[in-house]
């Protein structure tokens, strides 16, 4: 379980550092550039947007990096990540996956027991 965690949270980390590289930069151009009517308008709460798209992967990537050897610290991280996402961003079209791959591995994470042992096939 662990190492599902592990793989699970690093693709949504990096499917997350892509959406919020995205989401920091519309807001900055929509500053920098005004909103077009209709087309492309600033969000509700631009800081809310900027704070998930830096803070959710970053904590997505650790918690992955974690959940290895500190299941339980690495869960709360990746359960952190995906709270980070889902209020920042809500559930579109391009956060549905990261939301779902780093709740899973958070899921997993917290209940990985014990160390996966190596167990003889032969």
């Amino acid at each position: 379980m662990r190492n599902a965690a592990l793989v699970l949270g690093l693709i949504g980390g990096l499917f997350g550092l892509l959406v919020g590289f995205v989401g920091y930069g519309y807001t900055e151009a929509i500053e920098a550039y005004g909103e077009v009517e209709g087309l492309f308008e600033q969000v509700t709460n631009v800081q809310a947007v900027r704070l998930a798209g830096l803070l959710s992967p970053i904590l997505a990537i650790a918690g992955a990096g974690m959940a290895k050897v500190r299941a339980l610290w690495g869960g709360v991280l990746l359960l952190a990540g995906a709270l980070g996402f889902y209020l920042g961003f809500g559930v579109t079209v391009f956060t549905i996956f990261p939301i779902a791959f780093i709740g899973i591995a958070a899921l997993l994470a917290l209940a990985a027991g014990k160390p996966d042992e190596p167990q003889a096939h032969f």
